[in-house]
């Protein structure tokens, strides 16, 4: 992670004092030393930065050999939301449920992506679908647990954003 924290920092760094700029101060007033709008920048330039990562580490983890490519197979990767491969039971329960279009697993990147392959032009039949169960899909959601957390987080976020945009209107009258 060390090779990400570099130029988040960074690019914050920069957003911040062109953002104090913008406002007519060296530095923010009441020792407010970042609005919410550039953490949200911050935030966007970080997760994109991360995105960059992981789809290089996707292409370059597990190169496909010659043999892979020649004997016809077909990949994909299955991400999950709030780390949903953490617990074996839920990777078992989604590899069973992929299991059904004839994928297997390749390889588990982290606790939330996972690489799957299967024999090219594998049938697909219309009771694959019956369940709604989708054999191109590449994103599977949280586990009932998880979906509360994902609301607790999402209703504090626009708290604080709300919270920060009242804040930076009171600063900048």
């Amino acid at each position: 992670m060390s090779s990400v924290s570099g130029p988040i920092n960074q690019g914050l760094r920069n957003i911040s004092l062109r953002r104090a700029n913008a406002l007519g101060a060296t530095s923010p007033p009441g020792g407010l030393t970042m609005s919410i709008e550039v953490t949200v920048v911050g935030g966007a330039v970080a997760a994109a930065i991360v995105a960059e990562l992981q789809r290089q580490e996707e292409e370059e983890m597990t190169p496909y050999s010659d043999k892979d490519l020649a004997e016809g197979w077909e990949f994909k990767i299955v991400r999950s939301t709030l780390w949903g491969f953490r617990k074996p039971e839920q990777l078992r329960a989604v590899l069973a449920e992929e299991k059904k279009g004839g994928w297997v697993l390749v390889e588990k990147f982290d606790d939330s992506r996972i690489r799957l392959k299967r024999p090219a032009g594998t049938k697909i039949e219309e009771r694959d679908f019956e369940d709604g169960y989708d054999p191109y899909r590449s994103t599977t959601w949280v586990s009932g647990e998880n979906r509360l957390l994902i609301v607790a987080i999402a209703a504090g976020a626009l708290a604080l954003l709300f919270i920060g945009t009242a804040v930076t209107f009171i600063v900048s009258r």
